[in-house]
């Protein structure tokens, strides 16, 4: 699935690919489990790896980068590389970019910290530049350079590709609630023409795009930067990102903060069920807020969060009768697919509500879906040319190298609608189908559920919100509990993930944290 940061000062909102690809962004690059387990934990534990570096690696820990200026007023680029494959460090390169944006004082420099959104997908170096480098608290970017790398296969790091503008306006468009076989037949044809795509531009890289092997990656920069010890703040997708960099390297460990945590030892499945259990938590909040408000299309005061989502849902099956006029200049119409993940993206933080009862009500008063395809554009990463940044690629590359897929085929989703369902009535069914993507992947996995410990390391800041809606709150309390050194932070509120977000009580936790290394008193929460 996806997990993506969605800050409210870069933009409304984004997130990283809902239904069809949805399914397969929200759920990110985790642990994973059998297609066929459901059990939600493994005993399996992320093994250490030596504290000596491999000789084979070391000129990749002594390159020196070329850092010029990249066009952003403060900011410097450069290209590092790091081996294809770690198992086989003299078969090929991958380049990755990288970002950053020196200390500005006063104070003394305490090194780098390095950042990441999430996705798996998302463009470390576009967040950095847009809104970290300068829109992190003054104190920590006067003590820190700034630094942002994206992950291999995302953005400007040899982006995976797997289909283009048009073809991808078609894969976001399939209907992924089925009602009949011929339409299953659809949906499955889909998932494998996306797949096919991704085999065919990218067949050496997109077995090499793992989470594990992306952690590896960001020791090799702590390296060249100097750093004796990693600081790094990553949201959604990027707690996983540095949960395993903490896995395997404890001992190198500085100051960690995980916001809007990822439990590593949640199997494809269950991390679904969960996600979708998570996406109608939120939803409730929309709706009781929605209701509260003279324009909510979907009921008035007296009308229950229950019957806002029947009403919602029965909105959407209008659409995958006769999907509307959106607009578009590429013709474009609103159903029920592009409409659900135009929704599923307001949930992700809550300042977008507003913004998504004028959708609705311009869809469902005035047949007008502009405004919802909008929402999914940009969910999408779309642009008003018709291109799509590599997100959705990325995020299925990763996500289904590292954990195996979550159904082998439409009889498993089927047997498992009702529990999809229960855990969301809105969302459940496209959810659980968007969830069968994985079965078709050209490359088989190579990671598997497991917990985290890092053992040794200094103290790890996981943040939780309690109803994040991509992120569970039950899963950061599970990945403070597993590593050894986790101390949970928690936000009691709505949208996806907390730091930056409006309160005073995280952002001052978390920068006494960043800044002294002194983490909060066990059980702290926040409002």
């Amino acid at each position: 699935m996806h997990m993506r940061r969605t800050p409210r000062q870069t933009r409304p909102l984004r997130a990283s690919g809902v239904l069809l690809a949805a399914a397969a962004l929200i759920v990110s690059a985790c642990s994973s489990g059998s297609s066929t387990t459901t059990a939600a934990t493994t005993e399996a534990v992320l093994t250490a790896l030596p504290s000596a570096t491999p000789s084979a690696l070391a000129p990749y820990y002594g390159q020196k980068l070329n850092w010029r200026g990249c066009g952003v007023p403060g900011f410097e680029c450069a290209t590092m590389k790091a081996p294809l494959d770690y198992a086989k460090p003299g078969s090929g390169d991958v380049r990755l970019a990288v970002s950053r944006k020196k200390a500005t004082g006063p104070g003394k420099r305490l090194g780098s910290l390095l950042v990441n959104p999430g996705g798996p997908g998302g463009s470390a170096v576009g967040y950095l530049q847009s809104y970290a480098g300068i829109g992190y608290p003054a104190d920590v970017r006067a003590r820190y350079d700034m630094v942002a790398v994206d992950p291999r296969g995302v953005a400007r790091s040899e982006p995976v590709e797997c289909l283009n503008g048009r073809a991808m306006d078609a894969y976001t468009q399939t209907d992924t609630t089925p009602d009949d076989g011929p339409e299953t037949d659809q949906l499955v044809k889909a998932f494998k023409k996306f797949a096919e795509g991704c085999g065919a531009h990218s067949p050496d890289l997109l077995r090499h795009v793992s989470t594990v092997e992306a952690a590896r990656d960001m020791d090799i920069l702590r390296a060249v930067l100097g750093d004796e010890k990693l600081t790094y703040v990553g949201a959604s997708y990027g707690t996983l990102l540095g949960a395993t960099y903490a896995g395997l390297y404890p001992d190198r460990v500085g100051r960690l903060v995980l916001d809007g945590a990822l439990d590593p030892s949640l199997n494809a499945h269950k991390l679904n069920e969960e996600q979708t259990a998570g996406f109608e938590t939120a939803f409730q909040s929309f709706a009781k807020d929605c209701v509260r408000h003279s324009d909510c299309p979907l009921g008035d005061a007296g009308t229950s969060p229950d019957e806002v989502g029947r009403n919602l849902k029965a909105f959407f099956r209008q659409l995958d009768k006769e999907p509307i006029p959106a607009g578009d200049p590429d013709g474009r119409k609103l159903g029920e697919a592009l409409a659900t993940t135009g929704v599923i993206a307001a949930m992700y933080d809550e300042s977008a509500w507003p913004q998504l009862r004028d959708a609705l009500t311009s869809a469902m008063k005035n047949n007008d879906g502009a405004g919802l395809l909008a929402l999914s554009d940009s969910y999408y990463e779309r642009d008003a040319d018709g291109r799509y940044a590599n997100l959705m690629s990325a995020n299925a590359a990763v996500n289904c190298l590292d954990l195996p897929a979550a159904f082998s085929g439409p009889d498993q989703v089927e047997q498992s609608l009702p529990a999809f369902e229960k855990a969301s009535p809105v969302f459940g069914e496209g959810l659980a189908w968007a969830s069968l993507n994985c079965a078709y992947w050209p490359v088989k996995n190579t990671g598997e559920p497991h917990r985290i410990e890092a053992k040794g390391a200094a103290p790890i800041l996981v943040v939780g919100t309690t109803r994040d809606p991509a992120t569970p709150y039950p899963w950061a309390q599970s990945l403070a509990s597993q590593l050894s050194s986790g101390t949970l932070l928690t936000y009691v509120g709505d949208g996806h993930t907390a730091y930056g977000r409006g309160s005073t009580c995280i952002d001052s936790t978390i920068n006494r944290y960043l800044l002294q290394g002194t983490p909060p008193e066990k059980g702290k929460r926040c409002s």
